[in-house]
């Protein structure tokens, strides 16, 4: 049911601007997308569709070299290639990758995605407007939405007296400015909240079982990179639904494989909003003159089967907010 929807150095003379030169040079531009984790190019569907729009299709007039990694070492090899490859324009997910692209060349285009930072206190631009530099993106404020998502789910689950919070923990940067907006939302709500940082499965697995059988509580999704992770979101759906635990989740993708809820960024709107700006890019226009674009679309999915199988009853004011009803 559709609902209104909210708001290793790289470098050299072969790098530099203009693109049309480098271009020359290649039989199609190629655009080097760098994701965190693995199967990226199925993540980037709408990347692909966005750049259709702006007249680059794949493999016709453009190349699109997916690659995924999941450290920093991953990274900066993957960019390393990228240079050696003279790539176009760097598309990088992620604030890891974005990072380490931003850090790796000041000549080849970058484009950044999915930031649920600060661009500006991350290094990437010097302002949103005036990105300077050879970077620019598309960024939303993750911290804002983790407030709002422990307030949905407060009013999905009201009986629920502590919240766990589930993080990477504090080696994920934006982990402390979250739990600290998480932990004020919490004493407004009267909520107890309690941290759970993932370290292993069997750890995760324990963790859920002893929270389940010793409080009244919900469960909720941090920004955390890898729990965006197809084979993560299959395995915390599965641990929740086996210890009867309501959650909220960060993106649709865990709603449909039968999370409770899911609250966040419209994830496909920010790729094709990035596919615009590597389109301007590739026609000739600097990311320095190209403004960061901030998210404006958010995502809330209600999954009533499952909402049924744990004996909730969703209010009415919470469908008619979200943007799709399962069940």
């Amino acid at each position: 049911m559709r609902r209104r929807t909210f708001i290793a150095l790289l470098g050299g003379a072969a790098a530099a601007w203009p693109i049309v030169g480098r271009a020359q040079r290649s039989a199609l531009p190629v655009i080097g997308v760098l994701g965190f984790g693995t199967k990226i190019q199925d993540r980037f569907h709408a990347f692909a569709t966005g750049l259709e729009k702006a007249g680059y299709i794949d493999r016709q007039n453009v190349v699109i070299d997916y690659r995924g990694g999941t450290t920093p070492g991953q990274w900066r090899e993957i960019l390393s290639d990228f240079d050696r490859q003279k790539v176009t324009v760097i598309v990088a997910s992620n604030g890891g990758p974005a990072v380490q692209a931003r850090h790796a060349t000041t000549t080849i285009p970058v484009v950044f995605v999915n930031i649920g930072l600060d661009p500006v206190k991350l290094g990437l631009v010097e302002s949103l407007n005036r990105p300077g530099g050879n970077v620019t993106g598309v960024a939303f404020f993750g911290t804002e939405l983790a407030a709002k998502r422990l307030d949905l789910l407060c009013q999905a689950v009201p009986s629920a007296t502590t919240v766990a919070y589930l993080s990477g923990g504090r080696w994920f940067w934006s982990f402390e400015e979250e739990k600290k907006r998480l932990t004020a939302a919490a004493d407004a709500l009267r909520r107890q909240l309690i941290v759970i940082e993932y370290r292993t499965d069997a750890q995760l697995e324990a963790a859920l079982a002893t929270f389940a059988e010793n409080a009244a509580g919900a469960l909720m999704l941090g920004s955390e990179p890898t729990f965006f992770d197809p084979a993560f979101a299959e395995k915390i759906v599965t641990l929740t639904e086996r210890y009867k635990i309501p959650a909220i989740y960060t993106s649709r993708q865990f709603a449909l494989r039968g999370g409770l809820m899911s609250y966040g960024d419209d994830y496909a709107d920010n790729l094709i909003a990035a596919a615009d700006l590597v389109g301007k890019i590739l026609a000739g226009i600097k990311p320095a003159d190209l403004p960061v674009r901030m998210s404006t679309k958010f995502d809330f999915v209600v999954n009533l089967k499952t909402a049924k199988q744990l004996g909730l009853e969703i209010p009415q004011s919470l469908l008619a907010f979200a943007n799709d009803v399962i069940g």
